[in-house]
């Protein structure tokens, strides 16, 4: 875990300064996450529910490695399921004997207890259930603590293990009266941020039928895309509603690959050029963002910290004077 709750929280306002929201802190794929959605009147007034999340015991029916450190745990648990694409699901580390005495460490360094950790259901509600977690990486210096649960769900879960899952919750997700505020949702997401899109483009273009998508898509290289194939498998058979666009961030030979690949970091221009209806449309934004431990280092060097993906989307929304009620976004350290 990176930084206090709180202090995330903040450090996700910070560039939405003014804006009136409401926010849930949570961790979900990688690090500490924060969710904002618009309140009340405006498209993101749609607010999670206040019904306490039920306790499900399930096992792990299918293991779907993604990318060298991401996997897809596909439960026993059939649909239908009542959750809202793009919500999540908690689960407490404390369960998993193997990681007990790490936790008990780590609760005697932190002198709290381990909380449980949340991840963005991966499937969309008429689908087996099913997360997707990508194994979060420690370096000392830029996070407090080593990771305890993703490396462990990663690298040793196996078919058939057993495990008590809480759920459902979440603002990220489309507002009941959708259609009466566009028929285009742009998708903006870097590395595990995919995950609750995913499950909001697959449920929208089944029972959305007037919505179109485009997804903008965000990675260091190919091999580093979640979801890659299915991905394509979708977009080749939705060609009129969804637009796939990949930036690959670190790879500079793009020979061989897809027209849909670009090179190169989101940009003011490329959504300019790809969402003409800009304006119009709606955006569901979810990535890395500067988290506390980030600030602290920076301002320890005397220096502004270099902003990550979050940040250059928010700059991108303001620049092109996109109404912030027409955004969601999900962050994490």
């Amino acid at each position: 875990m990176s930084g206090a709750p709180g202090a995330l929280v903040a450090a996700c306002a910070a560039g939405w300064a003014g804006a009136r929201v409401s926010q849930y802190t949570r961790t979900m794929n990688t690090g500490t996450r924060a969710t904002r959605a618009a309140p009340g009147a405006g498209p993101g007034g749609s607010l999670p529910s206040t019904r306490r999340p039920r306790t499900l015991k399930v096992e792990v029916a299918e293991v779907i490695r993604e990318t060298h450190d991401t996997v897809t745990l596909v439960f026993d648990a059939q649909p239908p399921h009542d959750y809202r694409p793009g919500q999540w699901l908690t689960i407490d580390p404390h369960q998993f004997s193997p990681l007990l005495r790490f936790i008990q460490l780590m609760e005697q360094l932190k002198g709290r207890r381990e909380p449980p950790r949340a991840y963005s259901m991966a499937s969309a509600p008429h689908e087996p259930l099913a997360i997707t977690i990508q194994e979060e990486t420690w370096t000392p210096g830029e996070q407090a603590y080593p990771t305890i649960l993703s490396p462990y769900l990663v690298q040793d879960v196996r078919i058939g293990l057993p495990m008590t899952i809480a759920g459902f919750s979440g603002p990220y997700h489309l507002p009941d009266d959708v259609i009466g505020h566009t028929d285009h949702i742009v998708h903006v997401c870097e590395g595990s941020g995919i995950v609750p899109n995913w499950s909001i483009v697959k449920a929208a273009l089944r029972d959305h039928a007037r919505l179109r998508h485009t997804l903008l898509y965000s990675n260091t290289s190919w091999d580093d895309i979640i979801f890659r194939d299915a991905l394509h498998a979708l977009a080749e058979a939705h060609q009129d509603r969804l637009r796939v666009v990949h930036l690959l961030t670190a790879q500079a030979d793009l020979g061989g690959l897809p027209a849909t690949v670009r090179r190169g970091p989101i940009s003011t221009a490329l959504v300019r050029e790809v969402v003409p209806d800009c304006h119009n449309a709606l955006y569901y934004a979810c990535g890395p963002a500067l988290s506390p431990w980030h600030r602290l280092a920076a301002k320890e060097n005397g220096v502004r910290p270099t902003p990550r993906f979050m940040e250059r989307v928010r700059d991108i929304i303001s620049e092109l004077g996109i109404p912030r009620s027409r955004v969601w976004e999900e962050c994490y350290g």
